[in-house]
């Protein structure tokens, strides 16, 4: 009989951008204050890429600490997955633009659209590709420059969204299984309350969405709340389950980090001890794909997590998708 491949995590890595976009630069911006967007979602900044920065750069930066920490080469990596939905271009893929960065060159590369829950699917997706024997050595990225399809004059979407990147290595292993479990939804039936209406083939670009202002995130901020904290609530849970897990065996919570209120909801009907949870909205908003693996990577290098903890991700995003994952980190 044939060994079961497990998969071992080599590192992390996260990067953001070096200007901060305060609740008072936003005051400045558009008819809303600090209290406000405080009391409401729990934000008090964010990052802002520079004009100049694309996101693969973002991803490059936060791929480069997580080689740099797994000790390996660029040409070891065989496979590179990268989760945003804020890509460079519509074509190709901004992963095809990272591995020109890296020099990754022995490796495939595609881009995956989950929205807030892309990083938690492309663990999913690594998974499943090392335990099939298919590739040996993945790089996940989460990474959005957000800041570039939001609407600066919409004060109820504007105050929400930040730039970054996390990036995770996984490799093989005969030993080791840290991708404990991983549980995924989706429902399409949703797809009207959090989009980017145009630019694909359903509204291409013309000169009447781009003064309509179509080409930005566009929210039914009440819709997505009630559907995200059941969703959410239910992915914790579920991934628990699937091996048998309770509360008390998580050493820490890492949830999609879009709104305080969303996250302290989610802690409660999942049944969550809230001094688990770690929070970090307050610092970066919402990075969409990036939220998880960057809050992760902070809490590693804070001293959160300890090597041998279980770490649960959970997060919620456009589509509708949402999952969680379990993961033990050993590095």
């Amino acid at each position: 009989m044939d060994k079961k491949i497990g998969v071992k995590i080599l590192s992390s890595g996260s990067y953001v951008p070096e200007k901060v976009l305060t609740n008072f630069d936003l005051e400045k911006m558009v008819e809303t204050s600090d209290e406000w967007i405080s009391t409401r979602t729990g934000i008090k900044e964010r990052r802002i890429i520079d004009k100049n920065q694309t996101t693969s750069d973002l991803a490059y930066n936060a791929s480069m600490k997580a080689i740099e920490k797994a000790k390996i080469s660029v040409d070891d990596i065989d496979l590179i997955i990268l989760a945003t939905i804020s890509p460079d271009a519509p074509m190709p893929s901004t992963a095809c633009y990272l591995q020109k960065k890296l020099k990754a060159f022995n490796a495939v590369a595609f881009d995956i659209s989950a929205a807030c829950s892309g990083f938690i699917y492309g663990v999913s997706i690594a998974k499943a590709f090392i335990s099939s024997g298919m590739y040996k050595r993945i790089l996940l990225v989460g990474v959005e420059a957000l800041s570039k399809v939001t609407d600066w004059t919409d004060r109820n979407t504007c105050v929400l969204f930040g730039d970054g990147a996390g990036a995770m290595i996984f490799e093989a292993s005969e030993t080791e299984d840290d991708i404990v479990s991983t549980y995924l939804g989706t429902d399409g039936t949703h797809t009207d309350i959090l989009n980017i209406p145009a630019g694909g083939s359903a509204m291409p670009t013309t000169k009447e969405t781009v003064e309509q202002r179509l080409h930005f995130v566009k929210m039914l901020g009440k819709e997505v709340f009630k559907v995200a904290v059941s969703k959410m609530a239910l992915a914790v849970n579920k991934a628990q389950e699937l091996v048998g897990l309770t509360d008390k065996d998580i050493d820490l919570y890492i949830p999609h980090q879009a709104n305080i209120r969303i996250i302290e909801a989610v802690a409660k009907k999942a049944g969550v001890t809230k001094e688990k949870v770690y929070v970090n909205v307050h610092k970066y908003g919402n990075m969409s794909a990036a939220t998880t693996i960057v809050a992760l990577d902070e809490a590693y290098r804070e001293g959160r997590i300890k090597k041998g903890n279980l770490v649960e991700l959970v997060a919620f995003g456009a589509g509708l998708t949402w999952g969680a994952c379990i993961l033990k980190i050993n590095f």
